[in-house]
């Protein structure tokens, strides 16, 4: 087929690559094998972020810190350095 005006070209074009998507899914169509995940099944999986966090830092940092009139002596920090260890 040749076509002769623009309208037909366009139509021409679009029919072919629906027949190239055609055979190139029969082609590479797996019968009951397992594939990768789609772009759409991908986006669906909801997945948790890291869940182990420095924790020993967090302490030090603020509840240590909470109670401005709180004093920890020497020891008890010492005692605080050797449980986080």
């Amino acid at each position: 087929m040749s076509p002769t005006n623009m309208k037909e070209l366009l139509d021409y074009v679009k029919q072919a690559k629906q027949q190239r998507a055609a055979v190139h899914r029969r082609k590479f169509a797996h019968e009951g094998r397992c594939s990768g995940l789609t772009d759409n099944e991908y986006t669906r999986i909801v997945h948790s972020q890291k869940s182990s966090f420095p924790k020993v830092r967090k302490f030090t940092h603020h509840a240590m810190w909470r109670e401005t009139s709180k004093q920890y002596s020497v020891e008890q920090l010492k005692q605080i350095k050797k449980c986080t260890i």
